[in-house]
């Protein structure tokens, strides 16, 4: 079998020898678009060279103040703020290694992720800082920062808003950090900074991973990796996007990796504006935002789009804008692109990827959409399937994906066994999803490995099922997940959230009878009102299966 039969390669990738860390990045891009808007968030806008000169007070005040020294981990705990590429960008400047990491944790889950990575530094949304308290006596932190909703707000708003949440709305519970510097003191800080100069192969971020198996581990993600996979997006994307025009939804977590390379290196790089979204589950202010935004890239996934395409708010926006929709996170329902396709008239580009590759593997080309797939390999990334013994494949044949880049991380923080564990070949990372590599070059995830279903023998792939279910006009959401059965060794059971409080089993079972052979039929339907999320919107299938089980 030769190499050309189970590889597939991507094109070259361009211009990588331009920058030597992310700090060279974002130092182009607040000269060159020094007067056009780099983010806004509730109505407030922040313009490059403002973004340039609060990271470098943020720097200051780190390398001066704080006691932190370069190599140090620094925790960013908060939600979709202008605070937030100030943060990473200013510790960056400093020197300092940035552990994005979920404001929703639970105090125990917050304690882990700053104990095993060693942080010495903390950034925390005020709303969250009780949590902080409960876990800091597990932790190696010295240096806390806290901060309110509106920051950097122009007065007399910023006192509006920060007031109105803590005593209005009652968001803010009660916490005690006595040794804690409050963000706008920094703000004010008139040190200088001074600049640290990071080795490409350095460690800009360690990003921990959803914790799917296990406790989180994080992944050691450097300015190579980064730039690497900015420069990827951008060559894929290059057809579509104009430098210094383009208005871009951002309400996926920025602590999250998909929403960090996107927004925060790939935005930050074209000059474009990315409009950040707090809180998109509060369905009607997110649409307020989208009605006074002539926004030209939305980015999202299944869960999110599935979600908007019921308001009848969001049905009523102006779409003239929309050029580029991307789709990452998750698996891309046909039926949610088409229903997409069919109210903004914009075609949803399935991508791919996952946060020990930074993220992005796969992208479908804007001019080349080919729906059911997660399109080609971005530039320098090769690509390739094996079998349960490791075996490659030819192309056609399932197996689990495995992808080499310079996208793909260092390895794993502190964690020997689990890096070994991760690559193949020591170059090969597995994702742990069963793909097919297509002869037109376009990619297939059939499933997530751990999520495949053995009926009577017969492999059976949840997605497949799900697709099928939503396409029933009154399902709003499917879950399909493998649970035992003492016959054929596992049966299907569907979760499944209807428009229709009529539909009910028989019929929904008839329904996949028409599409699928019997084996891939779920013997068992249940009816939820809403099915359980991750933080970003990924159904959680892990669950679903737990309590079934």
């Amino acid at each position: 079998m030769t190499q050309q039969t189970t590889v597939l390669q991507g094109e070259p990738l361009e211009h990588f020898e331009r920058y030597d860390s992310v700090l060279d990045v974002i130092d182009e891009a607040c000269t060159t678009y020094r007067d056009r808007v780099a983010f806004s968030c509730m109505d407030q806008t922040m313009r490059f060279h403002e973004l340039d000169e609060r990271a470098d007070r943020f720097a200051a005040w780190l390398t001066q103040k704080s006691g932190l020294v370069p190599g140090d981990r620094f925790a960013i705990i908060l939600p979709n703020l202008l605070q937030y590429p100030v943060a990473v960008f200013g510790a960056l400047r400093a020197g300092l290694v940035v552990v994005n990491t979920n404001p929703l944790y639970t105090p125990e889950e917050m304690a882990h992720q700053l104990k095993d990575s060693g942080a010495k530094g903390v950034l925390v949304f005020s709303h969250m800082a009780d949590r902080l308290e409960k876990a800091l006596p597990k932790t190696d932190v010295t240096c806390v920062m806290t901060t309110d909703v509106a920051d950097l707000h122009d007065a007399p708003k910023r006192w509006v808003l920060n007031l109105g949440a803590r005593h209005l709305k009652k968001l803010v519970p009660r916490y005690h950090l006595p040794n804690a510097v409050r963000f706008r003191t920094v703000m004010a800080f008139n040190g200088r900074a001074t600049r640290h100069a990071p080795a490409k192969d350095d460690m800009a971020v360690l990003q921990y991973t959803g914790g799917t198996t296990g406790q989180p581990k994080g992944a050691m993600l450097t300015h190579a990796n980064l730039i690497a996979n900015m420069l990827q997006t951008g060559q894929i994307l290059k057809s579509a996007i104009q430098r210094g025009q383009e208005v871009v939804i951002a309400p996926l977590p920025v602590y999250h990796i998909y929403t960090f390379t996107v927004n925060c290196m790939f935005c930050c790089w074209t000059g474009n504006h990315s409009v950040l979204i707090p809180n998109p589950r509060d369905m009607d202010g997110f649409i307020k935002t989208l009605k006074k935004t002539d926004f030209t890239i939305f980015i999202g996934l299944n869960t999110l789009f599935a979600g908007l395409l019921k308001q009848s708010g969001f049905q009523a926006l102006d779409f003239s804008h929309l050029k580029l929709t991307i789709s990452g996170g998750m698996a891309l329902s046909k039926e949610t692109a088409k229903r997409w396709k069919g109210l903004t008239g914009c075609d949803v580009l399935e991508g791919y990827g996952m946060t020990e590759t930074s993220p992005v593997v796969c992208v479908n080309p804007p001019d080349n959409v080919q729906l059911g797939t997660i399109g080609v390999p971005v530039a320098g990334t090769s690509l390739q399937v094996v079998d349960e013994h490791d075996v490659a494949q030819p192309l056609g044949a399932p197996g689990e994906l495995c992808v080499k880049g310079p996208q793909v991380m260092r390895g794993y923080w502190h964690n020997d066994a689990a890096s070994e564990k991760a690559f193949l070949d020591g170059s090969w990372v597995r994702t742990g999803d069963m793909a097919e590599l297509n002869e037109n070059g376009t990619v297939r995830i059939v499933d997530r490995k751990k999520d495949m279903v053995i009926v009577s023998g017969f492999n059976v792939y949840p997605t497949e099922v799900e697709e099928v279910l939503m396409t029933h006009p009154s399902v709003s959401e499917a879950a399909v997940v493998g649970v035992p059965h003492e016959e054929s060794g596992e049966l299907l059971k569907a979760f499944v959230v209807a428009s229709d409080q009529s539909l009910d089993q028989d019929t929904l079972r008839a329904w996949c009878k028409e599409h699928l052979t019997s084996y891939k039929v779920p013997r068992q339907i249940e009816f939820r009102t809403e099915l359980p999320k991750s933080n970003v919107g990924k159904v959680l299938r892990r669950e679903l299966r737990d309590e079934a089980a």
